[in-house]
């Protein structure tokens, strides 16, 4: 997939891989649309990109993916602003393991919201374009991160959302791929904070930060390295794609057949 011309919807967009994902989107020649609900970072990010790649290519939105109703609000206005949906980026999450129906709520059905809603305009049985979707897992979606259980939890459902989506896109005709990325430990306010929010897991506290000095940190843009070429690449629908500081690998599911 050629970028230019096209338009991409980021949740999540203002801070860390979202702001990442949004700049390498932009830089390589796409319309970007931020949804967030970090208002103050949205409009100072927004500001500087308009200064880089001119007024017109971007818009920030303030949506919360918790709701069905904002979600649904913000990609009608994208549509409307650029003319439909070619590239939507579930990127939006926490990690909160002392909240934890909020974490399903913004981690996973986020996801599955928005996935949902961009099918209206992205569907080409129903007049849409088809295009891309990424979304936005972890490490812990493949396996587990012993203090997070909830966070693993919803990682897991992305991942298996994802994979589901893409079949049954391809069986349907809806002209869309689905990947997600599956990265380890990011330098993100996320990974600054996660020793506060392990909730009554905390006393494992020790344990993560082995973890952490033993795997190393991602920086973003070599996460949204990663989503571009899941963008690109239009060889690529189902795919899990593991990202670590030493490397990246395309996941090997066991065949359900």
């Amino acid at each position: 997939m050629v970028l230019t011309g096209k338009t991409a919807v980021v949740t999540g967009a203002a801070m860390g891989i979202g702001k990442a994902i949004t700049e390498i989107l932009l830089q390589n020649g796409a319309k970007v649309v931020l949804l967030d609900v970090n208002e103050t970072a949205a409009k100072s990010l927004l500001e500087d990109l308009r200064k880089q790649h001119g007024q017109d290519r971007t818009l920030f939105l303030s949506c919360n993916v918790e709701s069905e109703e904002q979600i649904k609000a913000a990609f009608q206005k994208t549509v409307e602003t650029f003319g439909g949906i070619d590239i939507l980026c579930n990127n939006a999450g926490i990690l909160n393991e002392g909240e934890w129906e909020k974490t399903v709520s913004i981690n996973l059905l986020g996801v599955i919201r928005s996935t949902y809603a961009s099918l209206q305009h992205m569907n080409k049985l129903t007049g849409g374009r088809g295009g891309v979707i990424v979304n936005t897992a972890s490490m812990a979606g493949l396996g587990p991160l012993l203090s997070c259980p909830v966070y693993t939890a919803t990682k897991h459902g992305v991942v298996g959302f994802t994979r589901a989506m893409a079949a049954a896109s391809a069986a349907s005709g809806y002209g869309i791929r689905y990947n997600v990325i599956c990265p380890s430990f990011v330098q993100t306010e996320l990974l600054d904070n996660i020793t506060l929010k392990l909730g009554q897991f905390s006393h494992l506290e020790d344990a993560t930060q082995q973890l952490v000095e033993v795997l190393g940190i991602l920086t973003p843009s070599e996460v949204a390295q990663c989503v571009f070429e899941l963008v690109t690449d239009e060889t690529k629908n189902g795919e899990a794609l593991m990202i670590f500081p030493k490397g990246k690998q395309y996941i090997t599911f066991p065949s359900m057949q």
